[in-house]
């Protein structure tokens, strides 16, 4: 976990309780009715920004990698390269973001979604993108900050992958490497003896057919952006997804703090799931420990992380809706405008 991580989840754990921040969502969306000034970056200076962020992105999927040329899975890891189709390429590819210029930048004139000039400077073209991808920005905009309007939520304690094996047979079981912590039987009584509040429709739409009737929502597609908040794991995952559905507009740093928080969540989604974690390690080597959300203690621990995710999210949020802002202050503009 990076620094800036370490002393969000601090400051998390400090309060109480995490809030929504509907001043902080207002800013960011009106930003974009002030032209920003253009920043421009020497040659020197964005080559040395594009490197760091290569050996970044290469140490961050240097494992992955690795068991790819090998032929070899983990039922962890892998979902961040197959339920978010970005290539460990694509992550290595840097942008600066809208609103910066690169001097003598020649070999981005072939670079989609970019413009060179007669001296070979070269900017995102956000005129471009915005006329290919408007409809998606606008509704990235809308999501990120409803999602900061909404309270969070600390009650759902991780159950959505619970109500995914509910009533399957071990065939049917979809993370057949890693076996139930606790049994099918006793993860089944774990299911109907809780209270299941899963407000985030691409985990609900997992639920096997006898766990969706137990859900008290019944979050869609359609009410995605009135359901969604900070405190589901899940909604804090997909930020990478917006992220990288933002491409250029989005600068190259922005892209792998997003990836790296949604790695981090996705370590505890699966501690505090009912698959036995045991013989796995986190990002940083230490062994996983599973999360016994059927206890009281793992409870406590299950809505502690969820605290720190839901402050170091919005954080993270925040950039992305200024990252439009910047995008749109170029002139390009909204589907709606």
């Amino acid at each position: 976990m990076s620094p800036t991580a370490q002393a969000v989840e601090a400051a998390a754990q400090a309060v109480p309780s995490a809030t929504a921040v509907p001043s902080v969502a207002r800013q960011a969306l009106i930003h974009h009715a002030q032209p920003a000034p253009l920043t421009e970056l020497t040659e020197p200076q964005w080559r040395a920004l594009a490197e760091a962020h290569e050996a970044r992105a290469d140490a961050l999927t240097a494992a992955h990698r690795e068991r790819r040329r090998r032929g070899q899975q983990h039922p962890i890891e892998d979902f961040l390269f197959t339920y978010y189709p970005f290539k460990p390429a694509e992550l290595r590819r840097w942008h600066p973001g809208a609103g910066v210029s690169l001097a003598a930048a020649a070999d981005r004139a072939s670079w989609r979604y970019y413009a060179t000039d007669s001296t070979s400077t070269a900017t995102v073209d956000v005129g471009a993108f915005f006329a290919k991808r408007a409809q998606t920005v606008d509704y990235v905009a809308q999501l990120l900050s409803a999602t900061l309007e909404h309270t969070p939520q600390f009650g759902c304690f991780g159950l959505h992958e619970w109500a995914m094996v509910y009533q399957l047979t071990p065939e049917q079981v979809r993370h057949t490497r890693m076996p139930l912590r606790i049994g099918h039987e006793a993860t089944d009584a774990v299911v109907e003896s809780h209270s299941i509040g899963c407000s985030h429709f691409d985990a609900y739409r997992f639920f096997t057919p006898a766990a969706e009737p137990l859900n008290r929502l019944a979050p869609t597609r359609e009410n995605q952006p009135t359901m969604e908040q900070s405190g589901c794991l899940h909604a804090g995952m997909d930020i990478y997804k917006w992220v990288t559905k933002l491409g250029p507009i989005v600068p190259g740093e922005l892209l792998l703090d997003a990836f790296e928080f949604a790695r981090d969540i996705r370590f505890v989604d699966m501690q505090a799931s009912p698959y036995d974690v045991t013989g796995y390690v986190d990002a940083a080597g230490e062994p996983l420990e599973p999360i016994a959300i059927e206890t009281p203690a793992g409870k406590q621990e299950y809505v502690r992380r969820q605290r720190a995710f839901a402050a170091r999210g919005n954080l993270l949020r925040v950039r992305v809706l200024e990252a439009i802002a910047v995008a749109r202050s170029t002139g390009a503009g909204s589907a709606d405008s």
